[in-house]
């Protein structure tokens, strides 16, 4: 007779981190409140909406020292 070894799950397992959808926080986030979360070296733009991003964040935040990336 066989019998199966049930694994042991532990108490904690219910407190890790789950992995979350970035994209679809994002998403949620510009369709509630109107708040938008874009990277300039996102693929999905063309160049000339990267262009637009980064003018944007020299616009809103200044230059910055480090080449472009904020800490």
């Amino acid at each position: 007779m066989k019998i199966h070894k049930q694994s042991y799950r532990c108490p904690l397992d219910r407190l890790l981190a789950q992995s979350t959808d970035l994209d679809a926080v994002k998403q949620s986030g510009w369709r509630d409140q109107r708040i938008l979360v874009v990277s300039e070296t996102d693929e999905r733009l063309d160049f000339v909406e990267r262009e637009f991003v980064r003018r944007l964040d020299q616009r809103l935040y200044g230059s910055t020292s480090n080449g472009g990336q904020h800490d």
